[in-house]
């Protein structure tokens, strides 16, 4: 039986296991130019040189918009040996990304049935991946490093034709008594729905009742704020990513409340369920990057280049204060 990969802390000589997605099919775009990017990647091993100090923006200074950053070596950090990255292609669906995302922050991590016993896909960690990191689509433009995601307002139909389910159980069924009153015809008991959700999805465009309704996360996420930040220095990541020559990237302050958000928050929220405050050496970081269509302006390769640069940096980072 094959074991589970050395997740020893990366400071110690051990491996940093990081999860990359990319999103599946959607609209125009018979291949997402997410995955497209993300797909190369694919059990691939980055060896690091242990003495290697890597060059990064001073964390201490004040950081301007358009400035350049200011170096700084930090003695301190001791990168990991190696990172094992593994990649995963995710459905532009609500339903599937809630059922799915909850399993990859898991420990031991529980991947989905596509990928269950596939021999090219690296067996994940005990302890879980120390890096998630999602890539969606945008529009033409930069690489968008984003900061934070959202619980609610999600109003657009995924892949499937399918909206995010309703966030709140008493205002579904307060919509729910008001549609049934007004006529509206409900979809017969049995057909799929999605979690947590008491309405039906629409067939149409949203309407004086539907356009009321909060969708998003629901059950299982009270506890959790209307929007929620990653513990990774954007600012920072941002800045080192212009030394490094990656001119086509900027930080974001909004994912979009579409599924890129939406995973975002899924993801941000359940590596927070599983996060002990006092175990920084046991936690799972979670960033989000929106990739423009290929060649608009960056080309599949450009992207896969910067994920890569991406994926050392955290690492490196995480390293430090573990």
């Amino acid at each position: 039986m094959p074991s589970h990969p050395d997740t020893r802390p990366a400071k110690n000589g051990g491996i940093y296991n990081v999860l990359l997605t990319g999103f599946g099919p959607f609209g125009q775009y018979k291949e997402n130019p997410s995955w497209l990017a993300v797909r190369p990647l694919q059990n691939t091993l980055i060896t690091l040189d242990p003495h290697h100090e890597p060059i990064v923006a001073d964390p201490h200074a004040s950081p301007a918009a358009d400035g350049p950053a200011i170096l700084n070596e930090d003695p301190k950090r001791s990168p990991p040996a190696a990172i094992q990255i593994s990649t995963l292609e995710i459905p532009v669906e609500y339903e599937t990304i809630m059922k799915i995302i909850p399993g990859l922050h898991a420990r031991p991590p529980v991947l989905p049935e596509q990928v269950q016993g596939n021999p090219l896909f690296p067996l994940p960690p005990e302890r879980g991946y120390d890096f998630i990191f999602h890539i969606g689509a945008a529009g033409r433009g930069p690489l968008r490093m984003e900061k934070l995601a959202h619980k609610t307002g999600y109003h657009m139909k995924d892949a499937s034709g399918n909206y995010a389910p309703t966030s709140n159980t008493k205002k579904s069924e307060e919509v729910n008594g008001a549609a049934t009153a007004a006529g509206v015809v409900a979809i017969p008991e049995g057909q799929p729905r999605l979690p947590s959700s008491d309405i039906p999805p629409e067939t149409g465009p949203p309407d004086s009742f539907t356009s009321r309704v909060h969708r998003g996360y629901g059950h299982g996420y009270e506890r959790f704020t209307e929007e929620l930040l990653t513990d990774i220095d954007v600012t920072r990541l941002v800045q080192d990513m212009k030394v490094a020559g990656i001119e086509q990237v900027y930080s974001s302050m909004d994912a979009g409340h579409f599924l890129c958000d939406f995973i975002y928050y899924g993801s941000l929220a359940e590596a927070q369920r599983n996060r002990k405050p006092y175990d920084k050496s046991n936690r799972t970081r979670v960033l989000f990057m929106h990739c423009p269509p290929v060649n608009q302006p960056c080309s599949t390769e450009e992207v896969t280049d910067a994920i890569k640069q991406i994926i050392v940096w955290v690492c490196e980072d995480g390293s430090s204060d573990s």
